[in-house]
C-alpha cells in the first residue's frame, strides 16, 4: 500500500490544503493528513476542533485519514509505516525551508518528501490570511470551505 503523509497546522484548513490534499489522494492509496500539535503556539481552534473540520470536508476523498501528532514528524512516519511526506509549496520562499527539513528527514529516517506546487488559484493563500480577512468581515468565498467559514467567523466573534 502507497501510503503519504500530509503534515500541517490547519488552523483552519483551507482550500489550499485541501487541494494538496486531493491531489495526493489520486496518486496514494492512503493519505493520512496529520495535524501536528504546537505546544508552544495557542491556535484559534483546538486540535479536536481542526481534526473534525478537516474529516468534514475530506470524507468525499474515501481514502484520507485525520489524525494527530506532537513531536518530530519522522517519528510519527516510522511508527506507521509512512515512507512520504507531501507539503504544498506557494512560493520559493516556501522551498528553501521545506527543502531543509526533506533533507533532515531524509537523513534522521529515510523519509522522503514529495513537493507539490500550489494550484495558482490559492498560491496566496495561508490560514492567518484567512483569519484576518474574515476578522474585518472580508469576503473568503472560494478560499475556505463554507462549514470552516462559518466555524472561523463565529469563533472570531468570540474573542
Amino acid at each position: 500500500m502507497r501510503r503519504v503523509v500530509c503534515p500541517g497546522s490547519f488552523d483552519p484548513v483551507t482550500n489550499g490544503h485541501l487541494d494538496i490534499i486531493s491531489r495526493a489522494s489520486r496518486l496514494f492509496d492512503e493519505v493520512v493528513v496529520a495535524v501536528l500539535i504546537n505546544k508552544t503556539k495557542k491556535g484559534l481552534f483546538s486540535i479536536d476542533e481542526r481534526m473534525e473540520m478537516l474529516e468534514a470536508t475530506t470524507k468525499e476523498y474515501g481514502n484520507v485519514r485525520i489524525d494527530k501528532w506532537h513531536g518530530l514528524l519522522v517519528d510519527y512516519c516510522n511508527q506507521n509505516d509512512i515512507p512520504v511526506i507531501v507539503k504544498g509549496l506557494r512560493a520559493v520562499s516556501d522551498y528553501e525551508y521545506e527543502l531543509q527539513m526533506a533533507q533532515m528527514n531524509h537523513r534522521m529516517a529515510g523519509v522522503e518528501t514529495m513537493f507539490m506546487s500550489t494550484n495558482p488559484l490559492y498560491s496566496y493563500l495561508s490560514s492567518s490570511l484567512m483569519k484576518e480577512i474574515v476578522k474585518y468581515g472580508g469576503d473568503v468565498s472560494g478560499l475556505i470551505p463554507e462549514l470552516v467559514h462559518t466555524r472561523l467567523a463565529e469563533r472570531l466573534q468570540e474573542t
